[in-house]
């Protein structure tokens, strides 16, 4: 009994309630917490209402927060930061600068723990597998983009933060078959694929709040890595489309997300570590 109060005495804010979000925080208002969320438009609101949790409509630019009450809804203890960064010609200048934006936010706050959602795009293809030791500048803006976003947290003092980086997000309406439905020569067929299911996403963000598991860097992606061709095609077979096609003969580019760090630290097991299985 005694541990329920503690959780009930304390809050946790979800910056971004979307796919991912707002399943999440429906999960803390179920485990007990007091659960702010922020979505970008008035008519996502109504959404988080029903769930109970407290909404508040938030929107970020590299310039300002527009928020009619961020104060409030940085009152709590954690914070879970997750919003991807915008696909826009400035990405490597534009998302850190909203990050630093809201660094400033949350120096003001009494926010003492920060979950930054990040993702495995941080790594370029290096042809083999990636464990959190790997230390490798990203060649794509998104990855370059959410690494100085993690930086940029990381160099804080006034909050200590974890960095979790997802696989590929899959799940209920999130699944593959139409990706590369129909289409033709897609390259890197035998590549293997990192992805992750939102259950296991949710467990996991879940696992690292309640064993308060901060100041640390995660990677998280399915046990199993079947090759694009193998996994696309299938997906495409079960919903009954066309199958794609897939080049020959050019170099393999992969990345193979290794999980084994974040299973050890938390104890846990993928609900979903084959993605076949999910098809």
């Amino acid at each position: 009994m005694e541990q329920n109060e503690h959780i009930k005495d304390k809050s946790i804010s979800v910056l971004g309630c979307g796919w991912l979000g707002l399943p999440l925080a429906g999960l803390f208002v179920q485990q007990g917490y007091r659960v702010k969320g922020s979505v970008t438009s008035e008519e996502k609101l109504e959404a988080l209402f029903d769930k109970g949790i407290l909404p508040y409509q938030l929107t970020i630019s590299d310039k300002e927060i527009n928020c009619s009450d961020l104060q409030g809804f940085l009152e709590s203890e954690i914070l879970v930061i997750n919003f991807p960064p915008s696909r826009r010609p400035d990405i490597t200048t534009y998302h850190p600068a909203q990050i630093a934006l809201l660094i400033q936010a949350i120096e003001a706050s009494p926010v003492k723990h920060v979950l930054f959602i990040s993702s495995t795009s941080v790594y370029p293809d290096l042809n083999r597998e990636i464990t959190e030791q790997d230390i490798v500048p990203a060649t794509k803006g998104s990855g370059q983009a959410l690494l100085l976003a993690e930086n940029l947290l990381l160099s804080q003092t006034r909050f200590t933060t974890t960095i979790l980086r997802l696989g590929g997000l899959i799940g209920y309406d999130r699944m593959p078959a139409r990706f590369l439905a129909g289409k033709k020569d897609v390259e890197n067929g035998d590549a293997p694929i990192n992805v992750i299911h939102q259950d296991d996403c949710i467990g996991l963000i879940s696992a690292l709040i309640e064993q308060e598991v901060w100041e640390d860097i995660f990677h998280a992606a399915a046990d199993e890595h079947p090759t694009r061709r193998i996994y696309y095609t299938l997906a495409a077979e079960k919903a009954g489309l066309e199958v794609p096609t897939f080049a020959e003969g050019k170099p393999l580019c992969f990345k193979i997300i290794n999980s084994d760090k974040i299973k050890r630290r938390l104890h846990y097991t993928f609900k979903h570590p084959n993605p076949l299985a999910l098809l």
